[in-house]
């Protein structure tokens, strides 16, 4: 049976209640071997897949992540918790920026957690990082709530088989700038730090 788009909403707004980022405390304290992290990952990070066929992380994708400098190498082929934290946080970027991008926003921490000089261990970062997501993720719903209220005044004049589609796709079109709008912020910041790197700093990449 076809959905309303008053269904639809209420469909988004039950997909992030279900929604919950992986506890620090959850990650195991010990070193785990890959099968164990990728094990872990898509057990904690379930609810994020598309289709239940789709792996959250696989051996390729760490072994990428390595290759382009995102992820230090393991430890006698075991990932530390540092690792973990950094995977979590490479999940959600990934399909927004580009390695590069991520890299660049990751130096400054990657430089110093892994080398031990970090003032802040990487486990207080990310926990002060997430701690924002109840706030967050209320602000998101109200913004979600007016753009489509807003979708929903659209068109009035259109058809009346019409309308319902045409507001969802107007609908879809606010969610899609904004996030196009987000991207590009996040992309000139990237470049900002990138600029602002020595050139010292360079020559060692």
């Amino acid at each position: 049976m076809k959905k309303t788009n008053d269904e639809r909403l209420q469909d988004l707004f039950s997909y992030l209640d279900s929604l919950s980022y992986i506890k620090s405390g959850s990650i195991p304290d010990i070193p785990l071997y890959m099968d164990q992290v990728t094990t872990f990952m898509d057990e904690h990070l379930a609810r994020m897949k598309r289709y239940p066929e789709d792996k959250v992380l696989t051996k390729t994708m760490i072994n990428n992540y390595a290759k382009n400098n995102l992820l230090p190498p393991p430890l006698k082929k075991k990932y530390t918790k540092e690792h973990m934290l950094m995977l979590i946080f490479i999940y959600y970027f990934k399909n927004l920026l580009s390695f590069n991008d991520i890299e660049e926003l990751f130096r400054p921490i990657t430089g110093g957690q892994f080398s031990g000089d970090g003032k802040l261990s990487l486990e207080r970062i990310y926990n002060e990082v997430f701690s924002l997501e109840d706030r967050q993720m209320e602000n998101l719903k109200a913004d979600i709530k007016e753009k489509f209220q807003v979708a929903s005044d659209t068109f009035q004049d259109a058809p009346e088989d019409e309308q319902e589609y045409l507001r969802l796709f107007a609908f879809i079109c606010e969610l899609s700038f904004d996030v196009y709008l987000k991207k590009q912020m996040i992309e000139m910041l990237a470049d900002q730090l990138r600029e602002e790197v020595p050139e010292t700093d360079k020559k060692k990449k």
